[in-house]
């Protein structure tokens, strides 16, 4: 007689996008979820805002409550899919503290609460799986925590924001403004009708703050990256970007360097940077999104994929309830928290980088060695310097790019050129990766 596979009572929390697409594909393909995890995963209850509220897949109204502790209690795998801070910071606690391993997508509660969590489920010995909260079906998460255990990461930067992505894409291929490009992104879904969290970085950073912790085995939060958003990306700048064979991206970059002191320690940033044409981010259009992962001894790794939507999103979701299940009917933990190293987070100031500063200035002999004086001052180097007429009368516009240099000293050049007589306006001052 055929043996009969445990049977595990799953609840989900949360109905939307992503959450009927986990409810469909478990349901439609229960023999195959079973065949790959050993046991019968059962979705039990789905905890939802609204009974009658429409979705993209029709719920048995059966497995629908109101109740999120129906949803949570009882069970042996909880999928959490409500997104925030609160309340989905209490129901996972309340969650892992009953033993209930938790498979989660929401990046701003791992970013603020990640060690409260992984503690949780260390002290009941559940599960905490989130490869949902980084770039969606990219597997960039179970690359880092697991496949890449064995090296030494140096640096992590990609493109994790899919909405932001997809409005620069826009203003490159097709010559729109921000403004335009926005709203485009908005009538298709790709953008919130607030996009704040998207355009102004911090989604990126939630996302950031976990690749760094994974790559560099250290406690890092949200608030340790630097952020810059994209909404003073321009049309012209654009077209700049494009007369120097570049483009735009909106790009999260944590790495392991040596600091001031003399001693490693870790550097988090989120800023739109300008990207040589022949870079593999620069392809990256849309919605999607790109990681490229520098180990000592792996070499340069990229991961690239669909970062957001509703099947990509369940499909990353749906590879941590198969492990999580399979351990729960068979033995066996999620990797733990590994914050061995201890690193120290670097001044954001200290890091080094570069810059393309655009600025318009009077159109008369020795204002290029005013320009180049005040670079000297500060002591960053010119790499390359382009002169062109500019529309109004008496001026011209100076493009000027810089080598390597820290970000506070940069950061003082652009100030002081701002405040320059010679100087009518800073256009732009953006930074270069990736050359």
């Amino acid at each position: 007689m055929e043996e009969r596979s445990p049977e595990l009572k799953v609840g989900v929390l949360g109905a939307g996008t992503v959450g009927s697409q986990v409810i469909r594909m478990l349901t439609e393909q229960a023999d195959d979820f079973e065949a790959r995890s050993g046991a019968r995963i059962r979705v039990n209850k789905v905890a939802v805002r609204r009974l009658d509220a429409p979705r993209d897949y029709d719920v048995d109204p059966a497995l629908l409550t109101t109740h999120p502790e129906e949803a949570i209690d009882g069970h042996d795998i909880v999928v959490e899919l409500i997104g925030g801070i609160e309340p989905a910071r209490t129901y996972v606690i309340r969650a892992l503290k009953q033993g209930i391993s938790v498979v989660t997508g929401n990046k701003a509660l791992l970013a603020t609460h990640g060690p409260e969590l992984y503690a949780a489920a260390a002290e009941t010995g559940a599960d905490l799986y989130y490869e949902a909260s980084v770039a969606g079906a990219v597997p960039v998460v179970y690359g880092l925590r697991e496949s890449l255990a064995g090296d030494r990461i140096t640096k992590v930067m990609g493109i994790v924001n899919g909405t932001t992505n997809f409005i620069l894409d826009a203003m490159a291929s097709r010559g729109l403004s921000y403004e335009e490009a926005l709203n485009q992104a908005q009538e298709l879904g790709f953008a919130e009708a607030d996009p704040s969290s998207d355009v102004d970085g911090f989604d990126a950073a939630a996302k950031c703050s976990i690749l760094a912790s994974l790559a560099f085995h250290t406690r890092v939060g949200i608030d340790d990256v630097a952020v810059e958003g994209i909404t003073k990306i321009t049309a012209e700048d654009m077209e700049e970007a494009a007369f120097f064979g570049r483009t735009i991206k909106l790009l999260a970059i944590a790495e392991r360097r040596v600091g001031e002191d003399g001693k490693d320690g870790v550097a988090m940033r989120v800023h739109p940077a300008l990207v040589p044409l022949d870079s593999p981010l620069a392809s990256v259009d849309g919605a999607f999104n790109a990681i490229l992962i520098e180990g000592e001894a792996a070499g340069r790794l990229m991961f690239y994929g669909q970062g957001a939507g509703g099947a990509p999103t369940a499909s990353a979701v749906l590879s941590d309830l198969v492990a999580a299940a399979h351990h729960r009917a068979f033995g066996g933990h999620a990797p733990r928290e590994s914050v061995y190293a201890h690193l120290p987070i670097l001044d954001p100031g200290t890091a080094f980088t570069r810059y393309q500063i655009r600025m318009q200035v009077e159109d008369r002999l020795g204002v290029l060695s005013d320009v180049a004086g005040i670079f000297a001052r500060h002591g960053v180097s010119i790499q390359s310097v382009h002169q062109r007429d500019d529309k109004e009368p008496g001026a011209c516009v100076i493009v000027a790019t810089t080598h390597l240099a820290r970000e506070a000293d940069l950061a003082a050049v652009a100030h002081a050129l701002s405040h320059s007589p010679a100087v009518r306006e800073v256009t732009s001052a953006i930074r270069v990766e990736g050359e």
